[in-house]
């Protein structure tokens, strides 16, 4: 028999090519390209052939969604775990996969069933010494320390949980691929048998995936396109805070977020982020505004810093960090051709506060305002906030949903923000809340720093 073709994939992204290279043409990595052997499929000449069937023949199911204890999690899921689902959760490590999937597996074993949780980085004692810590000792919750995934699949249907829980996927193998372990072949293979046991026995299955030092999830970009949900953990291992962001749904939106504090005790839910954000300042100060953004369904305000100072010799440096560094030049750009700021020898750094990303251009304006509030050494109005996008002729744009942040900000006490004009005659009046409509980012600025 003739030897299989041999080809290479890179350990970090899964980019594949017939010969070996020395460095990665996807992701610049050195080094970093591995032997991949396909695996040889057994053939099957008996089985009988698959018919199909009209679509309207299929019997429509009504699907309960199982609830996971945490309204954070719920709301990133988009109202719980649906059944049979296969969910890919990624991050750096230490920043809480392990954690919130325990918290998790100690609920539905409470509530639901027995629930296997299967690792193949720690024993069983470790596992048991957070479960501890986390009040998750139920009896219910299985655990299994385990890397051959075919005994990991036979104890699974042995067991009929109603959770399976991998931890993690780059620690499983497979005897039918000879790659190691984590390889991309050992990962497409085990991430296949999963699929193929969430979907054929109904068993709702959570993966742990690792990142690699770009933070994309290590292994073929083919692992997130087989599941049905790829959650990220985001956030800094020194930061107290962690943001569950859907980044694939097939069951539910993608613009959704939860927000985690990490205690002692664990994982704790936030229910009220904004007042998370906001840093408590009695007087304002030049350089910092809050912006009335939107994730999903939920309005927060955040609050975005900025700091300009002449450049001491070279080219001048852009630093954003929570925002689009792209969207910063643009911003930049705008400032100097629309509203006269000499931005052209200064440094610019950018950050949002609590490890925030700004998707939403809605942000545009506060980002404006905190640039030309550093740059002026002047302070916005107290307890301002600002909503707006930016376009290039200056102009301040619509945003979608004004009336909920809104809202957000009366409720949290600010007292005046900055709106669209064209949105400002339509609202209605909200007490205590002053709206200041502008057109211009020119008029903008006149109008908030004081």
């Amino acid at each position: 028999m003739a030897r299989a073709k041999v080809r290479y994939a890179c350990r970090e992204c899964g980019y594949s090519t017939p010969k070996w290279l020395g460095r990665c043409p996807e992701c610049g990595t050195w080094n970093s390209f591995v032997e991949e052997v396909p695996v040889e499929r057994e053939a099957h000449p008996g089985a009988p052939a698959a018919i199909p069937q009209p679509i309207t023949d299929i019997a429509p199911v009504a699907v309960e969604r199982l609830p996971t204890g945490s309204a954070e999690l719920d709301r990133v899921l988009g109202g719980g775990i649906v059944p049979a689902s296969l969910v890919l959760v990624g991050g750096d490590p230490g920043i809480g996969k392990s954690t919130l999937l325990l918290s998790l597996a100690a609920h539905l074993a409470r509530e639901r069933g027995p629930v296997l949780y299967v690792s193949g980085e720690e024993s069983a004692r470790q596992i048991r010494l957070r479960a501890e810590r986390l009040g998750a000792l139920v009896d219910r919750l299985l655990l299994l320390t385990e890397t051959d995934l075919t005994r990991v699949v036979e104890a699974a249907r042995a067991v009929s949980p109603c959770l399976l829980v991998i931890d993690s996927i780059q620690t499983m193998s497979v005897d039918s691929c000879p790659s190691p372990p984590g390889s991309v072949a050992q990962v497409r293979e085990c991430t296949a048998a999963l699929l193929k046991l969430a979907k054929g026995e109904g068993i709702t299955t959570f993966i742990v995936g690792h990142v690699t030092k770009e933070g994309a999830l290590a292994g073929p970009r083919l692992l997130e396109h087989m599941v049905d949900t790829v959650l990220y953990f985001e956030g800094e291992g020194k930061n107290a805070y962690r943001v569950l962001r859907a980044v694939k749904n097939r069951f539910g939106s993608t613009n959704e977020i939860g927000v985690f504090s990490m205690e002692e005790g664990g994982l704790r839910e936030v229910p009220n982020p904004s007042q998370l954000f906001l840093n408590e300042r009695a007087e304002p100060v030049a350089g910092a505004m809050v912006v009335a953004t939107l994730e999903g369904t939920r309005p927060l305000l955040v609050e975005v810093q900025a700091l300009v100072s002449p450049a001491g010799g070279g080219p001048p440096r852009r630093v954003a960090q929570g925002v689009d560094l792209s969207r910063l030049l643009t911003i930049l750009a705008v400032l100097e051709k629309r509203a006269g700021l000499a931005l052209a020898g200064c440094d610019v750094y950018v950050n949002v506060a609590g490890g925030v990303r700004l998707v939403d251009p809605a942000a545009d304006l506060a980002l404006a305002v905190a640039i030309a509030s550093s740059y002026a050494g002047r302070a916005p109005l107290p307890a301002s906030a600002a909503c707006g996008e930016l376009g290039l002729t200056g102009e301040v744009l619509s945003c979608a949903r004004l009336e909920e942040r809104l809202k957000e900000a009366s409720s949290l006490g600010f007292r005046q923000i900055l709106i669209p004009a064209r949105q400002a005659k339509s609202l209605p009046n909200i007490p205590g809340l002053g709206i200041l409509g502008v057109e211009t980012v020119g008029s903008a600025l006149r109008r908030v720093l004081a």
